[in-house]
Order: C-alpha cells, then structure tokens, then sequence
C-alpha cells in the first residue's frame, strides 16, 4: 500500500509540475503581448501627438485602439501578477494567525475569487454576445474585443487559482508561503532583498 502511495505521489508531483510549467510559459507569452502592446501604445499616442500639433493632422483610430489595448495590457498583466503572488493586500492580521489559520484563510479567500471570476466570465460571456455585432466608430471592429479580455482573465486566473488551491490542499505549499499577498510593493522587495542576503549568507558559510 505504501508503494502505491508513493506512486500516486509522484504521478501528482509530474502532473503538478507540468501544469505549472505549461502555465508559467503562458505568463512568459502575456509579457511579451504586455510588452508590444506597450510599444504600439507609445507609438500610437506620441505619433498622434506629434502629427496633431506638427502637421495638423492624426492618426484616426489611435485613441479608440490606445484604449482597448489598456484593457488588454490590464488584464493580462494582472494574470502575470497572480501568478508572481504579486497582487496587494492586507497581511497584518493573517500574519499573526498559526499556520492552520493562515491555511483556512488561503483556502477560503481562493474559494472566494473563483466565485467572482465565475460571475466574472458570466458578464464578459453576456456582454461579448451582446457587442459582437457592434461596430466601434473609428476602427469599425467589433466592440466585443474590449470584453474578450474579461474572459481571457476569468479562465487564466480560475487556472492558475485552481493549481495554487490543489498545492495548498495537498500540502504542497510550506507555512511561510501561505500569505500570498503583500501590503506594498516596497514591502515585497525588502523580503526578497532580505532573502537573497540570507541565502548569500549561508552559501559564504557553507564549506
């Protein structure tokens, strides 16, 4: 029995890792959309500046694309920023729970987020029928691509939720991971910044 056991394990552990690797190479892809959106938005926005003031003319689709690809940018971003556990909150009182407490309330607030990216996913679905049929004014596409994204978010953070509950579940994620949010960015940095020198600590000491 116990050898079974310990196949299971491991057939979990592969199964575990290799989700993890195909959703972290989805993240990979986001920050490179992120970052050519980003650059078609400089592009757009500073050539439209410069061709209004300098040659009285424009580019006519600029704002209309400028603005959904902010949407996009949002979106996608902040799936990258759940996956990096990089989103803010308040971790003042979780941090004084022990760890079974601070594992109850990583579960429940995991529960509580799949339930809004279901309600989530139920909007952006009506709201994409709804406009699919819609032209937008200046570059005639079909205003159901500012809530597309909506979806895409749903669907990716429900992934990424899911995984991170089923670690949390199995006992997969130790008792200093389980506040996985952080107060201020600048907060986050001192703890890696800490981190590092810790770990740069022992390696020196290390024979």
């Amino acid at each position: 029995m116990q050898g079974d056991d310990k196949v299971d394990d491991k057939r979990d552990d592969r199964l575990v890792n290799g989700v993890d690797a195909a959703l972290g190479a989805m993240c990979k892809a986001m920050e490179v959309v992120i970052a050519a959106g980003l650059a078609v938005m400089v592009v757009l926005v500073f050539g439209n500046v410069v061709l209004r003031y300098g040659f009285n003319s424009g580019i006519t689709v600029s704002e209309e694309l400028s603005r959904w690809m902010f949407v996009w940018i949002t979106l996608l971003g902040a799936i990258v920023a759940l996956r990096d556990h990089g989103h803010l909150g308040v971790d003042m009182v979780v941090n004084l729970l022990p760890a079974w407490g601070k594992k109850a309330c990583l579960i429940a607030s995991h529960l509580a987020m799949l339930g809004l990216l279901g309600i989530l996913f139920k909007g952006g679905w009506e709201q994409v029928a709804i406009n699919w049929d819609s032209a937008a004014p200046s570059t005639g596409l079909s205003l159901a691509w500012v809530h597309i994204p909506a979806l895409i978010f749903a669907v990716c953070a429900g992934a990424l939720l899911l995984l991170d509950l089923f670690k949390i579940i199995t006992g997969r994620v130790a008792d200093d991971q389980l506040v996985m949010v952080q107060e201020s960015e600048e907060a986050g940095q001192l703890r890696q910044v800490l981190a590092d020198a810790d770990e740069a600590s022992h390696g020196k000491g290390a024979p």
